[in-house]
C-alpha cells in the first residue's frame, strides 16, 4: 500500500448530497505512521445536524414503507460491493487509523459479517403469533422501525463499528444519521458512497462530521429515536445521561480493563503468541484488548509465563501498518502517546517494575510506541484499574484462580476476560464467578460473531439492548402486540373475499 500520499476531503452527506462547509473549525486527520495531514474534518454545527435530521424524517415515510425484501436487496448489493473493494477499504483503515494489514483486513471482514446478518432482515423481522389465546381470539405481534436513528462512532474500529448499527438499522426499516469520529472520519465517508451505489434512496443514511457539539446536538434532537454510540466511558455515561433525559432509547458500549487468567497449566507455546496479539494488536486500541495478565502459580511458574511474554513481546516488528511483517503499528495521536507514556511514567512512581519499556520507540516519525510490560502490579495502582488503550500489559501475580477472579470482578468494568488453561473444571468455575459479559477461553479476542451481542457489562455498557445481534434488531424497532377477534359468521362472508379474475383466482 502506497496512499499515504494521497490528501482526501471531508465532507458531510445530507439527503443525498456531499456537502463542502468552508468556513468552519477543522480537526486533522493523520496518517499515524508518519505524522503526515491527510485531510481536515470539518467540526459541524447544530444546525447541521438538524438539516440531516430533516432529510432522515422526509425520507422514512418512503423507505419504511418499503417491503423488505427490497431493502434486504440494497444489503445484498451492498455486501457484494464491500467485497470487490476489500482491499482498498482494509488499506483505508491502516492509511487513517495506523493498524496493520492484517487487523485491517479483519476489521473489514467484520464489519461485512454484520451485513450479511442483516441481508436476513425479513426473518429477523418476523413477529409472533398464537391462535386462540381465548375462545375465537389470536393474538399477533409486529416488528416496526422507530423513525430517524443515529450513531457515534469511534476511532479505533472507523469501518466496523459503523457497521454494527448501519446495516440492521436501515435493514429495519429506520433512516439514519452518522456522526463518525473526527480523527477517522475517511472509512464512513466511502460507506455512504457505496451504500448509495448499492441503490439506498437519498436520504435514508447521513453523515455529520464534527465533535461535541455534534454529539451532544444528536443526543438532544427531538427528531432522533434512538442513539448508539462506542467509545470512552466518561463521553458513553454522558451520550447516555444526555440521550435518556430527551426521552431516546440508548445503548452506550464503554470502556474496559480486560483481564487475561493465565493457569498453571496453560500451554504457553499456544498461549503466549495469543496473550501477545490480545495486548498489542492495534496497538492496544481496542475495548477487547487484555491489558492486564493475571498469572496464577507459584513464583516460579508466575516468572515462567512472563519471561516468555517478554521475549515474544520484545521480537516484535514495530513499524507502519502498510510495511510487511509489522507487528505494532503507531497509536492515533501524538497526544495520545503522551498520555499513554504518563501511565508507564506512573507505574513506575507506585512502584511496579518495567521489565519492557516501550516509551523510546525504534521508528522516528509518526506515532510509536513500543511494547511494554508492567510486572508486581497491584490492585491499588491506577494501571491495574483505569483504561489505558495502548501497548502496555499489565502483569498481576495471585497463588489462586479465586484471587485472579477475586481481583478481575474488583474492576468497574466488565467487557471481557480470558483464561489460559486445559481444566474444564477450572473453565466452569470461572464461568459461573467471572462478572464480565464476553468470554474467551483460550482466546485472548473474545469477540462475538455478528449474530451474537456485543455483550459488555457493568461499566463498560450503558443500556438494556446491546449492539449487534438479535439485541441490535430489537434496538432499532418497536413492538406491536395485536389482539384479533371477528364476529362475522363464516357463511355470511360470501364472494366478497373471493379473488379477482385478473388476479389468477
Amino acid at each position: 500500500m502506497q496512499t499515504q500520499e494521497k490528501s482526501f476531503e471531508v465532507k458531510n452527506l445530507i439527503g443525498g448530497n456531499w456537502e463542502e462547509r468552508d468556513g468552519l473549525e477543522t480537526e486533522p486527520v493523520y496518517d499515524p505512521a508518519t505524522g503526515r495531514v491527510i485531510a481536515r474534518t470539518p467540526l459541524s454545527t447544530k444546525e447541521d445536524v438538524d438539516r440531516a435530521v430533516r432529510a432522515a424524517e422526509e425520507a422514512f415515510p418512503g423507505w419504511s414503507a418499503t417491503p423488505v425484501v427490497e431493502r434486504a436487496r440494497v444489503l445484498f448489493r451492498f455486501k457484494m460491493l464491500l467485497e470487490e473493494r476489500f482491499d482498498e477499504l482494509a488499506d483505508l483503515v491502516t492509511l487513517e487509523n495506523g493498524k496493520d494489514t492484517k487487523d485491517a483486513a479483519g476489521e473489514v471482514r467484520r464489519g461485512i459479517e454484520v451485513v450479511e446478518f442483516a441481508c436476513g432482515m425479513p426473518t429477523l423481522l418476523m413477529g409472533e403469533t398464537v391462535r386462540d389465546v381465548a375462545s375465537g381470539i389470536d393474538n399477533v405481534s409486529w416488528r416496526y422501525p422507530l423513525g430517524v436513528v443515529a450513531a457515534i462512532t469511534p476511532f479505533n474500529f472507523p469501518f466496523m463499528v459503523p457497521l454494527w448499527t448501519a446495516p440492521i438499522a436501515i435493514g429495519a426499516g429506520n433512516t439514519y444519521v452518522l456522526k463518525p469520529s473526527e480523527r477517522t472520519p475517511l472509512s464512513a465517508q466511502r460507506i455512504g458512497e457505496l451504500l448509495f451505489e448499492a441503490g439506498l434512496p437519498e436520504g435514508v443514511f447521513n453523515i455529520v462530521n464534527g465533535a461535541k457539539e455534534v454529539v451532544d446536538a444528536i443526543c438532544s434532537h427531538p427528531g432522533i429515536k434512538a442513539v448508539s454510540f462506542v467509545g470512552s466511558q466518561p463521553v458513553a455515561k454522558h451520550v447516555y445521561e444526555l440521550g435518556c433525559a430527551h426521552g431516546k432509547r440508548v445503548q452506550a458500549l464503554a470502556g474496559a480493563k480486560n483481564s487475561m487468567i493465565a493457569m498453571p497449566d496453560a500451554v504457553l507455546e499456544k498461549a503466549v503468541p495469543n496473550i501477545i496479539s490480545s495486548a498489542y494488536g492495534n496497538a492496544g486500541e481496542r475495548c477487547l484488548a487484555g491489558s492486564v495478565l493475571v498469572a496464577v502459580g507459584t513464583e516460579e511458574e508466575q516468572d515462567r509465563l512472563v519471561e516468555a511474554v517478554k521475549k515474544a513481546a520484545s521480537e516484535m516488528k514495530v513499524g507502519p501498518g502498510y510495511e510487511e511483517g509489522s507487528e505494532l503499528t503507531p497509536l492515533i495521536r501524538d497526544s495520545h502517546r503522551e498520555r499513554v507514556r504518563s501511565y508507564v511514567d506512573l507505574a513506575e512512581e507506585e512502584g511496579a517494575e518495567v521489565v519492557l519499556d516501550g516509551r523510546k520507540p525504534p521508528v522516528e516519525e509518526g506515532f510509536f510506541f513500543g511494547p511494554t510490560i508492567l510486572d508486581r502490579v497491584t490492585g491499588e495502582m491506577r494501571v491495574a484499574r483505569e483504561e489505558i488503550f495502548g501497548p502496555v500489559l499489565s502483569v498481576v501475580r495471585v497463588r489462586t484462580l479465586d484471587e485472579a477472579i477475586e481481583f478481575t470482578n474488583a474492576s468497574p468494568f466488565g467487557n471481557a476476560c480470558s483464561i489460559y488453561t486445559e481444566s474444564g473444571a477450572a473453565i466452569r468455575h470461572w464461568r459461573e464467578h467471572i462478572e464480565a459479559g464476553m468470554l474467551g477461553v483460550n482466546v485472548g479476542v473474545a469477540a462475538p460473531m455478528a449474530f451474537f451481542p456485543f455483550n459488555g457489562i457493568k461499566n463498560s455498557f450503558y443500556g438494556d439492548l446491546h449492539a449487534t445481534g438479535k439485541d441490535g434488531v430489537r434496538f432499532f424497532t418497536e413492538n406491536k402486540v395485536e389482539i384479533v377477534r371477528f364476529y362475522s359468521d363464516p357463511d355470511d362472508v360470501g364472494p366478497s373475499v373471493a379473488y379477482p379474475e385478473e388476479a389468477g383466482a
